[in-house]
């Protein structure tokens, strides 16, 4: 496919310290660079308080979410200090890739990698917490590429339990996280608390899009692995 993967995550105003964020849909495009894309009607609520974490549920988001109870102190697991991400590596694929730090649009949406035609490194949505902090970190990447090669995540699907994914740090360090699951979601029900939402310990989202449509030119899915800071 010589198509671009468009998405990206809309995010609009909430009661209290809410941000509300869902991802959106992919589509192919001649040019193969991504767009903002449509947002969709679902929405979580990650948080933007100083503590950098995010309202979450194990299931799809409800059409309207408040904010979950903190886990104990006794509960939560040991995390890093905050340092910014540098770069990502997935051993087992074969990725090796600099990472963008990047946030939101004036519309809403969540700003993308864009590809000039040779692959666009993955990027790091800077309003998540920073790899090894408590919360879910959240990484973007696209699965194809306008010179016909496949994207920085095409080989998302390839992970399995067990796998390691090592973040460097700005501050010099690693955080290596062991892949604990991958779940395709359909961009219409996309499970926007599970994936955002508050985690006991330092956890890694990487989002993809998948499930390419011939017929529309468009990814109708998204593909994310869940991946926990080993111990």
């Amino acid at each position: 496919m010589n198509s671009g993967c468009r998405g990206g995550l809309f995010a609009s105003s909430a009661a209290g310290f809410l941000l509300a964020l869902a991802l959106a849909g992919c589509g192919a495009g001649s040019t193969g660079t991504p767009d903002a894309g449509s947002p969709p009607s679902a929405s979580a609520a990650p948080s933007a308080a100083a503590t950098r974490a995010v309202p979450g549920s194990a299931v799809p988001a409800p059409s309207a979410a408040g904010p979950a109870a903190a886990a104990p102190p006794a509960a939560e697991s040991a995390v890093l200090s905050r340092s910014e991400p540098v770069s990502l590596e997935i051993p087992a694929i074969g990725v090796r890739t600099e990472l963008l730090s990047l946030g939101l649009r004036e519309n809403g949406s969540l700003e993308v990698p864009q590809d000039d035609g040779n692959g666009a490194p993955a990027s790091w949505y800077n309003g998540s917490p920073t790899p090894g902090e408590r919360g879910p970190s959240v990484m973007l990447g696209h699965v194809n590429s306008p010179n016909g090669r496949g994207g920085v995540f095409a080989d998302l699907r390839k992970l399995v339990p067990g796998m390691e994914v090592a973040v460097s740090r700005a501050d010099g360090s690693t955080a290596v996280f062991t892949v604990d699951r991958g779940e395709l979601y359909s961009k219409n029900e996309f499970p926007t608390l599970e994936v955002y939402g508050n985690t006991a310990g330092s956890e890694l989202r990487l989002i993809t899009c998948d499930g390419y449509d011939p017929a529309t030119g468009l990814f109708d899915d998204n593909y994310v692995i869940y991946a926990k800071l080993k111990a």
